[in-house]
């Protein structure tokens, strides 16, 4: 970010409105954001606030806060926020150990813990610590590049475990919607069929992972909102394991418009592969987009169909 930063405020997600004053012009910060600016590049001691909606996890958490701590000019107000069962109670703490005076207060199930930085770096051990544990790193059980705050950052999920023991051999120019860190996309790639695969997904860091990890000349990468309009299309087929939560609360309208967004990108033969939990009652969207709708697996509390066209 250019020096002009030195006037700008930052803004880390969606804190509601009536729990933070956030100023118009502040710039958004969040890997969750396509377009947004990244924490991690704006200059140290540059940002005249900060709000945020924190994090979840606990190491992504620290890192978004230590970050913005690091990003802030000294003696500049810094107030984060989250739900009091999604993190809210570990904040206040966290940021005393990060060497701030913290102010708490509690309102509509969200505890805001308002602070201002310091103005020595008593606690820049913690601090590098903080960043440095949240960081990308390489995750030696995978053999993959992956970052806290990622959906299963650290592990392969059951879902897409099930889904990569069933893919069939792909041919054309595909598709992983979510893609994650690539692991789906990559299994996808290893048929030399395959003539281009775009990897999809709304966390830059995410993306980022992706392109550490899938190497091959054929992939594409996209730090994107699928639900938002896109060029692609006329795709031979498309893999999924697509989100059902947003903001940490269940929403099964994610998956059905990954459903939907798949049956357009796709041309008349196409199809899709879906990995969802059991309990998500995916079937209707995909009987009423697609012509064809077989169950291919079903394990472990997860399911995997094929769609086409």
């Amino acid at each position: 970010m250019s020096d002009s930063s030195s006037t700008l405020s930052g803004v880390f997600g969606a804190p509601p409105p009536e729990l933070a004053e956030i100023p118009p012009q502040a710039t958004q910060l969040s890997p969750l954001a396509p377009g947004s600016h990244a924490l991690e590049d704006i200059a140290p001691g540059s940002l005249n606030s900060m709000a945020m909606a924190a994090p979840p996890g606990t190491l992504e958490r620290r890192y978004a806060l230590a970050l913005s701590l690091r990003a802030l000019r000294a003696g500049a107000p810094f107030t984060a926020m989250a739900p009091k069962e999604s993190g809210g109670g570990r904040i206040f703490n966290e940021l005393e150990m990060f060497g701030c005076r913290v102010e708490s207060s509690s309102y509509r199930h969200h505890r805001i813990c308002q602070t201002t930085c310091p103005a020595t770096r008593d606690a820049e051990a913690e601090i590098d610590a903080a960043i440095a544990a949240g960081g990308p790193c390489l995750v030696d059980e995978m053999g993959l590049w992956s970052q806290p705050g990622i959906f299963s950052w650290n592990r392969i999920d059951a879902g897409t475990a099930l889904l990569l023991s069933v893919l069939p051999s792909f041919t054309g120019h595909g598709a992983d919607l979510g893609c994650g860190i690539g692991m789906i996309a990559q299994a996808a790639l290893a048929s030399t069929h395959v003539t281009q695969m775009d990897l999809v997904d709304v966390d830059r860091r995410a993306i980022n992972a992706a392109r550490r990890n899938v190497t091959d000349a054929r992939a594409t990468f996209h730090w994107a909102d699928i639900r938002k309009p896109t060029d692609l299309k006329d795709l031979d087929f498309v893999v999924m394991n697509p989100p059902f939560h947003d903001g940490g609360v269940e929403d099964r309208a994610l998956g059905q418009a990954f459903v939907h967004k798949s049956h357009q990108m796709l041309r008349g033969s196409g199809t899709a592969w879906l990995v969802a939990n059991r309990h998500l009652p995916y079937e209707s969207a995909l009987s009423t987009a697609f012509s064809q709708m077989t169950l291919r697996a079903e394990r472990d509390g997860f399911k995997v169909y094929e769609a086409r066209k």
